[in-house]
């Protein structure tokens, strides 16, 4: 009998996770105690977060999001009550953005930033203190390479591209994942999410993912690894009621974690 080797660890919450692996099988430990064992290592780690997150107090799973979303919108994300809601106000978003500022466009050219600001605009899914100081963003001497930061972030994500739109926005105080990933999730809701923390934090928790500890407010790209890792794994989940892109996920997980007991508004 070989000897137990860990491959991998981290927390969620105050637990510790390890996986391990021994004679070629893999072992899941939350705080020391096996919760998952199978033959491939990503399923085992992803059944331990699983098992992991039910100890959270607001833990109720895919199945209990599933449920809270239906109780708001029965008839899921095919119906007029959710687009009217939820879906249509983004997708309006979405087609300013590409008719002022498409993509390819916006990866190399100039002066878009009044079009950018007035998108920012066309949603609440900013506050109003943060749009306020994009203002100073897009129209000023800055607002090219903001934008062509941001648009680089959406072709082709990755660390290097995220620190580039980092260092952008940061003499502004605006390198928040709102504002970062707002423009991305626009351009191509099939691969980008928009961060907005809190409530993603909360939806994490809710369905155990681990997310809800790897978060930080630093635009580091592991927390976004993670992000898209959530959306792919709730994508799964939902399979049966066919959301079509990120715009219905975000709006899955800003309805499951937006959560309030007494709230009773129900859309057909």
């Amino acid at each position: 009998m070989g000897v137990a080797k860990t491959i991998r660890h981290g927390n969620l919450g105050k637990r510790t996770l390890r996986l391990a692996e021994k004679d070629g099988k893999f072992y899941g430990l939350a705080d020391g105690k096996i919760c998952a064992e199978g033959d491939d290592a990503d399923r085992v780690w992803l059944q331990l977060h699983d098992e992991a997150g039910k100890s959270d107090p607001r833990y109720f799973g895919y199945s209990g999001a599933r449920s809270r979303f239906l109780k708001f919108f029965p008839n899921g994300f095919h119906s007029d009550g959710y687009a009217n809601q939820e879906r249509n106000y983004k997708l309006a978003a979405k087609n300013k953005l590409e008719a002022a500022a498409p993509l390819e466009e916006a990866l190399t050219g100039s002066g878009f930033g009044e079009a950018v600001l007035s998108v920012y605009r066309a949603t609440n899914m900013l506050s109003p203190f943060e749009k306020t100081k994009l203002q100073e963003v897009f129209r000023g001497s800055s607002a090219d390479a903001v934008i062509q930061a941001a648009a680089a972030f959406a072709k082709n994500a990755d660390k290097a591209s995220l620190v580039r739109l980092e260092n952008t926005l940061k003499p502004f105080d605006s390198a928040k994942w709102t504002v970062a990933t707002y423009l991305p999730y626009l351009w191509r809701p099939e691969q980008h999410m928009f961060l907005k923390p809190e409530v993603t934090k909360d939806y994490a928790a809710r369905v155990g993912h681990s997310f809800a500890s790897i978060y930080e407010a630093r635009l580091n790209f592991n927390v976004y690894v993670s992000l898209l890792d959530l959306v792919d794994r709730t994508t799964d989940e939902l399979n049966d009621l066919k959301p079509r892109d990120g715009i219905d996920i975000q709006s899955f997980i800003w309805v499951v974690g937006d959560y309030q007991e007494d709230r009773e508004d129900i859309y057909t």
